[in-house]
């Protein structure tokens, strides 16, 4: 797993730089340099924000350079130039010290990434957004050995659900964390907009109405009425099969956490993950897509933090499209022309209310896709990102 990210990582620049996918000029930053030495921890999307209002366009610009073995890659110590071709202006990257052609030295881990790959590391390689049918069909732990309350790696866990395995297949032991429901429009009891319900996916499962989640009736019918988008799981451990039978004896081979009653078991698989991609405007924006949810207990984030939205690849959401975020406009009371104590304000309620313009936040950038859920990095912003914001087509800085 480990050397196949790394090799996927280093060739992440390469398809970044190449191509070119708009017709339109990116326009420049009024405050743009002339030139620039790529610095170590410097991502594409920082460089780019030195000389475009709008990042995501780099390729529009780039120029590869006949002076460098691999013209697609840039390294720290690089020296990328803002010049005109035709009247077109165009970024160029050559190495101060190289006045011929030449192998460069540098080892391709080195090249700089289009994001900074540290902060959504974790995000490739442990969550997983399971569909409502995988969820339903999955096994599932009922006890541990010696009736401990927690399992660690070397100790026995008793496995329900296990029927058609057989003794020695490996499975990942997946924690339950949240539950994603999108709520329809105009529900019977509602007659706000549609809108996206996260819940800790644990409380109440197995239990009538689904237990302490469903603290009133109107909960209930909301689960019941709405579209479940996926069950987000953590992948905390592996186990193998050791003795069949309901239920099934399984030994636990690693784990990041101590494992406990109602973890999952999903089947052991690599999962390879899609990294080249190439910073581009979406072609549409799904209806309705929203931060749903972020990775932290965090009431608002900003740049170089993930967040949760409500729309997958069964949307057309893929890797590298980029949107910008903008907290809805709130619904005020008009008290200029509608003021309360005169008969104008009180009887005409529904006239009085005026919503305000949506306000733009940031841009964020899509990394990893599910089938009806994807993760995005907060690439900028000019202020907090908030659950249920929405996301529309990208904007110049």
């Amino acid at each position: 797993m480990a050397a196949m990210l790394k090799k996927a990582l280093a060739v992440v620049a390469s398809v970044l730089l190449s191509g070119s996918l708009f017709a339109a000029d990116p326009a420049l930053r009024p405050d743009h340099p002339e030139t620039y030495v790529v610095k170590r921890g410097d991502t594409l999307w920082d460089i780019s924000s030195r000389f475009l209002k709008s990042p995501w366009l780099w390729p529009e610009i780039w120029q590869a350079n006949p002076q460098i073995e691999n013209p697609h890659l840039i390294y720290p110590g690089d020296l990328i130039s803002l010049v005109y071709i035709d009247g077109r202006p165009h970024l160029v990257v050559s190495s101060e010290s190289k006045l011929s052609p030449q192998v460069r030295r540098e080892s391709l881990e080195e090249a700089v990434k289009p994001i900074p790959l540290a902060d959504i590391r974790q995000f490739l390689e442990r969550p997983r957004v399971l569909s409502k049918d995988e969820v339903d069909s999955a096994p599932y732990v009922v006890g541990l050995e010696e009736s401990r309350i927690l399992g660690a790696p070397g100790e026995l866990a008793y496995v329900r659900g296990l029927e058609g395995s057989q003794v020695g297949d490996r499975y990942m032991i997946a924690r339950p964390t949240l539950e994603y429901t999108d709520v329809p429009a105009r529900h019977i009891f509602d007659r706000k907009e549609r809108r996206v319900r996260t819940d800790d996916w644990r409380k109440g499962r197995g239990e009538p109405f689904g237990g302490e989640r469903h603290w009133a009736f109107v909960d209930w019918i909301y689960d019941q009425m709405g579209d479940k988008l996926g069950y987000e799981v953590l992948i905390i451990g592996t186990a193998s099969v050791s003795k069949l039978g309901d239920p099934a004896t399984t030994y636990l081979t690693y784990g990041d956490v101590e494992v406990k009653q109602g973890d999952l078991l999903v089947p052991f698989e690599e999962v390879e993950f899609d990294l080249e991609y190439v910073p581009h405007p979406p072609e549409s924006v799904p209806e309705n897509m929203r931060v749903i949810a972020f990775t932290g207990a965090l009431n608002a984030v900003g740049p170089r933090e993930v967040v949760v939205l409500n729309r997958g690849a069964q949307d057309g959401v893929a890797n590298g499209e980029v949107y910008s975020i903008y907290k809805p406009g709130e619904t005020i009371r008009d008290e200029v022309m509608y003021e309360k104590s005169t008969w104008r304000g009180f009887f005409s309620p529904r006239k009085s209310k005026v919503t305000l313009p949506e306000e733009y936040a940031g841009h964020v950038m899509i990394f990893r896709t599910f089938d009806r859920i994807s993760y995005g990095l907060v690439m900028d912003a000019v202020k907090p990102t908030h659950l249920g914001d929405m996301l529309r087509m990208p904007v110049e800085q």
